[in-house]
């Protein structure tokens, strides 16, 4: 398959050549949790709150996810950063030391999960009920995080070497897999939500097995080592604290939600937030990828010591977040019911579903802010000021209005969704401002440097 060529491609055409797989890959890999979620609320006459105990497992499916964003993009920008300066033997050190870090967290967060799950599910807002449902789906998905987290986070890896299409196949097949089984295990062998997660758990295994013969086939250019050994540890899990904060505070904001919606709402407005994280999970899908595909070229531009690539590489990556985002929002506006209807068919909740889009999707194009210039940060090795800023929107600004907002004014569960919007008019403004105003004058010092260098070569 075609190899981005990040030494001498044109930026334009080395992002496209990363974003458009990867965008593809986003869509398939979210059709692991989406399918599942369309199917589920679909089952007779429990669908709804079947969907709402299932939206309550999300936190720790986030968690899984931070951990494997930890060590996957934490270590794959240092590994382009290698590659750019010509190390490869310390890239390939790197790598494997990023696959041994996911192998050993996804066996701990496995056992973690099967012995307390019963008593996070509580925490995370499950009723009684609610409880035997969610156990059920739970207990049997935690079997396939070591093949989930191995087969996602090292595509990071896939990805950084330029083989986009191969990353984009490991997705695909399990997506596919997972289409197809899901009916069958649900509806056909009558397994319901258990089913769900069974087929999940299936299609994770097959991109597992993909992603492992790609790694130890003669076209990985750095062979995968099991040995027990982590050199770079800490430099993976210090630039991969941002995305795994990321990903830990959304768990953080949807127990809140969770909890504040149970007490004003009850079940169906839980329902409702299943069905808006859903949405956001699939209209996420194309900004994530851009901005993913655009951070092995800022990584290996700036490790070769090239600021005016870096730069162009920021602008390409805004000429096409900052104009989708704001389509996202013009069609959540006009047609909301559309997404609604993806997901459930029960005329009951419309209303309140239609209500809490339009609300929380009010501001989205300042989230194309927040993702560049988060992604930024995290390419360049940018470790402080990745972390504070994934800390200052959802941790500082989300948790709290979350709880705060529905007791001002009467404004009960639609304050839930209006803190979303708050948060990224001032995070993504915060975050993007002060990006620009410290990496462009370190870029311009680079610029001058290597200018001097040379003069000093021709003297």
């Amino acid at each position: 398959m075609k190899k981005v060529n990040f030494e001498n491609g044109h930026i334009t055409q080395n992002m496209l050549g990363t974003a458009f797989p990867m965008l593809i890959a986003q869509v398939l890999n979210l059709l692991y949790s989406i399918v599942d979620r369309i199917y589920i609320g679909r089952i007779p006459d429990v669908g709804t709150e079947a969907l709402g105990a299932v939206g309550l497992c999300f936190p720790m499916i986030i968690m899984i996810t931070g951990f494997t964003n930890m060590f996957g993009l934490g270590g794959a920008p240092l590994f382009s950063m290698e590659l750019g300066r010509g190390d490869h033997s310390k890239a390939a050190q790197i790598q494997n030391t990023s696959l041994r870090l996911l192998v050993t967290s996804a066996v701990i967060l496995t056992a973690s999960g099967e012995l307390f799950g019963s008593g996070l599910l509580r925490l995370f807002g499950a009723t009684v009920s609610e409880l035997p449902v969610c156990l059920s789906y739970l207990r049997i998905y935690l079997l396939g995080t070591v093949f989930a987290m191995v087969s996602t986070g090292m595509n990071s890896f896939i990805n950084a070497q330029g083989y986009s299409t191969t990353g984009m196949c490991s997705v695909m097949i399990g997506a596919v897999a997972n289409l197809i089984l899901d009916p069958i295990f649900m509806f056909g062998l009558g397994l319901g939500v258990r089913g769900a997660a069974i087929a999940t758990v299936l299609s994770q295994i097959l991109s597992f097995l993909y992603v492992m013969h790609f790694l130890r086939s003669g076209r990985n250019d750095y062979p995968v080592s099991f040995a027990f050994r982590f050199p770079y540890a800490k430099d993976i899990a210090g630039l991969g604290v941002a995305p795994f904060i990321m990903q830990f505070t959304n768990s953080l904001v949807q127990i809140a939600c969770n909890q504040v919606l149970m007490a004003f709402g009850g079940s169906l407005a839980v329902s409702v937030m299943t069905i808006v994280s859903s949405v956001r999970s699939i209209l996420d899908t194309p900004v994530f990828a851009v901005t993913e595909g655009a951070t092995p070229i800022l990584s290996y531009n700036y490790g070769a010591g090239r600021p005016d690539n870096v730069k162009k590489a920021v602008g390409v990556m805004m000429s096409l977040t900052l104009p989708y985002t704001f389509l996202v929002w013009l069609v959540i506006l006009l047609r909301p019911s559309f997404f609604i209807h993806i997901f459930s068919s029960d005329q009951a909740i419309m209303a309140d579903a239609s209500r809490a889009l339009h609300l929380y999707f009010l501001a989205f194009i300042f989230q194309s802010l927040q993702y560049s210039g988060q992604t930024v940060f995290k390419a360049l090795g940018k470790k402080g000021k990745a972390i504070f800023f994934s800390l200052f929107r959802k941790v500082i600004m989300v948790v709290p209005l979350t709880y705060l907002l529905p007791h001002l004014a009467g404004l009960g569960t639609d304050g839930v969704f209006l803190a979303e919007p708050i948060s990224n008019v001032i995070g993504g403004l915060a975050c993007f401002t002060v990006m620009i105003l410290t990496v462009w004058p370190e870029l311009k010092r680079m610029k001058e440097d290597r200018a001097m260098q040379r003069e000093e070569r021709t003297a």
